[in-house]
């Protein structure tokens, strides 16, 4: 039984206390504006549910940090400003719904090197050009632990989407994290792109689903090539 007290992330109380009002307000109007109220409350508590995740463990394994469909995996020269180098990368993008959990969590074991914030616009989070142009946060994290990738960095973005318009992330320049620990959170629809260390392969491909702090998107430890993936009806 999870404690309803944590159950919530606390960027959403504010937001709770205002639905479970409007519905008490509703229910003055009448039955059917009580049950839409009740509705939207059912859904606000939804959205920022705050479940505790099982994380992977070995030594370079990297997870996902958010919940959602993958959009794209790309072979990507990371924008200067969010300080990755000129080489290039594979880039993972994760497209979160209103009804995925928006809560985000640290990818792999490492140093917080670089935290760089950067206002942009607020196009669709599911399309490309989302990557590159919308509102950002982006972590550079050093990762550490006993395995071929220590003291590479990665790139972990929360993005802003058409709905999404508040990007919350507690992380700090010289903060350290252990895989699939919570950093931050992305109000109201959103994406999240991975830019993996330098020579490592996703293990992912386009439409399958992960589970923030639990699906492994690579292994820093693994000769395998880029693994592709196919629908199965």
């Amino acid at each position: 039984m999870p404690n309803l007290l944590t159950y919530f992330h606390p960027a959403g109380r504010p937001f709770i206390f205002l639905f479970c009002l409007a519905t008490w307000g509703l229910s003055y109007l009448g039955w059917p504006f009580f049950v839409v109220g009740l509705f939207l409350t059912g859904w606000c508590l939804y959205f920022f549910r705050n479940p505790t995740r099982i994380a992977p463990t070995r030594p370079g394994l990297i997870i996902s940090p958010a919940d959602g469909h993958v959009v794209a995996v790309t072979e990507v020269v990371p924008d200067v400003d969010l300080a990755l180098g000129a080489d290039t990368r594979t880039r993972i993008s994760i497209f979160l719904n209103v009804f995925d959990v928006h809560v985000n969590r640290m990818p792999a074991d490492g140093i917080v090197r670089n935290r760089i914030y950067r206002p942009g616009k607020f196009f669709n989070a599911s399309l490309d050009k989302a990557s590159v142009d919308n509102e950002r946060m982006a972590l550079v994290l050093e990762l550490t632990g006993d395995h071929p990738a220590s003291t590479k960095t990665m790139g972990v973005v929360q993005i802003a989407g058409l709905i999404a318009r508040r990007i919350l992330c507690d992380a700090d320049m010289g903060d350290v994290y252990k895989a699939g620990q919570r950093y931050g959170i992305i109000r109201f629809g959103s994406r999240t792109d991975i830019y993996l260390p330098v020579g490592v392969s996703p293990m992912v491909g386009v439409g399958q689903y992960m589970i923030g702090g639990e699906t492994v998107l690579a292994d820093c430890q693994s000769a395998e090539g880029i693994r592709h993936v196919e629908r199965r009806d």
